[in-house]
């Protein structure tokens, strides 16, 4: 991976719809998580990615190549009150959160997921937050893996079920 190919940058709202298409295409093919039919309005949330920006620092962030093609996108939120999961995450005071993670499958293995979870710790770093808090499931074992080779630690007390789904809660301590 050669981290200078890529830009890490806020997406603009043309692209709102196209990456709301990534994430449903990674979030669907994902084995074990939920479908379409099964979570619709989780579904429609991902084609929605965008509504997310109308909170204040919330941000829809996007990786994209030197031809400006986005290869991964996270939303990053510096207040949890406005990351809309289950559980107790969004009553953490002084913490920001990443939600909705997701790579092109066509680029997977590049470093794109990595660039992406550490623009967001940098950011909350830059915001002198306490802690980083995110959320995984069974099916997003890649993911995992690599939030826990990054410092991330599980958090017993952050788990939820989504319906049927286990939700596994992870807290990075910025402090």
């Amino acid at each position: 991976m050669n981290p200078s190919a890529y830009t890490i940058r806020n997406a603009d709202p043309s692209e709102f719809n196209k990456i709301g298409e990534l994430l449903i295409l990674v979030y669907s093919q994902l084995e074990g998580f939920p479908k379409e039919n099964e979570q619709p309005n989780y579904y429609k949330m991902l084609a929605n990615i965008g509504d997310f920006t109308n909170h204040p620092g919330t941000e829809l962030l996007v990786v994209a190549d030197d031809q400006d093609t986005i290869l991964g996108a996270v939303v990053y939120f510096n207040d949890m009150k406005y990351y809309g999961s289950g559980g107790i995450a969004t009553q953490e005071q002084n913490t920001a959160g990443f939600r909705l993670l997701a790579v092109d499958p066509a680029t997977r293995g590049k470093g794109i997921g990595k660039l992406l979870t550490e623009e967001c710790i940098g950011k909350a770093k830059a915001n002198q937050l306490d802690q980083l808090i995110i959320h995984s499931t069974l099916s997003m074992k890649t993911a995992w893996k690599m939030y826990e080779n990054l410092g991330f630690k599980r958090s017993e007390d952050l788990d939820f079920m989504q319906g049927e789904l286990a939700v596994f809660g992870f807290r990075y301590p910025l402090k």
